[in-house]
């Protein structure tokens, strides 16, 4: 009799749990963070001076922003009449709309979660695949909708007659490649919503994964938060630049769209990694203004605290705000792990999440663009309607920095919160 009503009380809850987070709830949060995505790009596109985009360019180039923020892959085409040719390509993460988009679903995927120690498999995956399907068909209705064609006017010089002679007049358009978008914005969700549930410390798991979370969710809650804290430190000093030396509109595009690719840039520069990269033409790097002086160079160019220094000794700072910020991740991490665990273990943890924490950084934090116009085979007439920018890291030395810093801050930070009351921590008590 007692296991029939256990049983029954135990159906009861799962119904429960799965009214508190059915279909309109995950509609809910699809639409709340594509709306949240949507307008963080809107808003970086019209400071950037993207709304005056003609024949109705900017709505779908927000859209593009939107599926290139979750991975989507944006195709460019260009064409110039029969005796020209065009060649462009654009690789890029505007990280700040991706940043506002995975906070807005992770909270709507953890909010019905709340309060709970235990949830069942099933339980999660049916959420999960809630979420994934409605996400699913908003993406592609997204992708198909982000393609649009400019025309890119040659001038009244030289370069203009001779195209309006030859009938060259170049076309630049976008497009998406909607099977791999759809599937990378899927694979992008997965993530959002399996790190979701290792940060938050209230987030139920399943009763098999619970040995688990006392290994790896303080260390995914430090690198989260410390990836967070350099967002906000970079949106300050954006801030008190734009103040002090004017500039408002480009660096509010920069908040709004990219903030993250230069803050966790400069964390993976603080530890000491090399990128290596080139600007040529019109193309320009976002603040802070050394980069573009760094990087427009007739050869690649390498881009680390040696060449920075070079041009602004204030970029040592970026060392020391690697220090501090690491040294405090690790103590989160120690102070949020259970005192049972020893300091090399810790060491060990930070190190791990370090080296995965820079190894994405490494992948999203990649820039290609190039665009040139040839007529009759006589490339960059102009020098105006021609151009390249990339940025990109040498992955492996950057991943082995990571090693060292994770071992010396993870082992500090074990030692700082030797004496940190842990949560749930019963201390004895000595006999009167």
């Amino acid at each position: 009799m007692s296991s029939r009503t256990s049983s029954g009380q135990a159906r009861t809850s799962g119904e429960r749990a799965v009214a508190r987070h059915g279909w309109a709830h995950a509609l809910v949060t699809v639409l709340g963070g594509l709306l949240a995505m949507a307008v963080v790009a809107a808003l970086g596109l019209w400071a950037a001076g993207a709304a005056d985009l003609p024949d109705g360019g900017f709505a779908p180039v927000v859209a593009a922003t939107v599926v290139t923020a979750v991975g989507g892959a944006v195709k460019l085409s260009g064409s110039a009449g029969d005796l020209a040719d065009t060649q462009a390509g654009l690789t890029v993460i505007p990280l700040s709309v991706t940043l506002t988009g995975a906070l807005v679903i992770a909270w709507g995927f953890l909010r019905p979660l709340r309060h709970r120690a235990v949830a069942g498999t099933a339980e999660l995956a049916g959420w999960a695949a809630r979420i994934a399907v409605l996400w699913l068909l908003a993406l592609i209705g997204l992708t198909l909708a982000a393609r649009h064609t400019f025309d890119i006017p040659l001038g009244n010089d030289d370069l203009g007659e001779l195209g309006d002679l030859f009938g060259a007049s170049p076309k630049v358009g976008f497009t998406t490649d909607v099977p791999l978008s759809v599937f990378v914005g899927v694979v992008w969700l997965a993530g959002v919503l399996v790190l979701a549930l290792l940060v938050s410390r209230g987030a139920p798991l399943p009763a098999r994964l619970l040995r688990f979370q006392a290994s790896v969710r303080p260390a995914a809650y430090a690198m989260v938060a410390l990836l967070l804290a350099y967002v906000v430190i970079g949106v300050i000093v954006a801030l008190v630049v734009a103040a002090t030396r004017g500039h408002a509109a480009e660096t509010f595009a920069v908040i709004l769209l990219g903030m993250p690719n230069l803050v966790w840039l400069a964390l993976t520069i603080g530890l000491g990694a090399t990128w290596n990269g080139r600007v040529e033409g019109p193309f320009g790097l976002p603040m802070p203004h050394v980069l573009d002086e760094v990087l427009r160079t007739p050869d690649i160019s390498e881009l680390n605290l040696r060449t920075l220094s070079e041009h602004d000794g204030r970029v040592w700072w970026l060392l020391v705000v690697d220090v501090v910020l690491l040294l405090a991740a690790a103590f989160v991490m120690a102070a949020r792990s259970p005192a049972r665990v020893r300091a090399w273990e810790h060491a060990l943890r930070m190190t791990i999440a370090l080296v995965l924490t820079v190894f994405m950084i490494c992948l999203v934090g990649r820039v290609s663009a190039h665009f040139g116009l040839s007529v009759l085979g006589i490339g960059d007439l102009g020098g105006g309607l021609a151009g390249e920018l990339f940025l990109r890291p040498r992955l492996w030395g950057a991943v082995g920095l990571a090693v060292p810093w994770g071992l010396l801050t993870g082992f500090a930070g074990a030692l700082l919160a030797r004496h940190v009351r842990r949560r749930g921590e019963v201390r004895a008590e000595r006999a009167g």
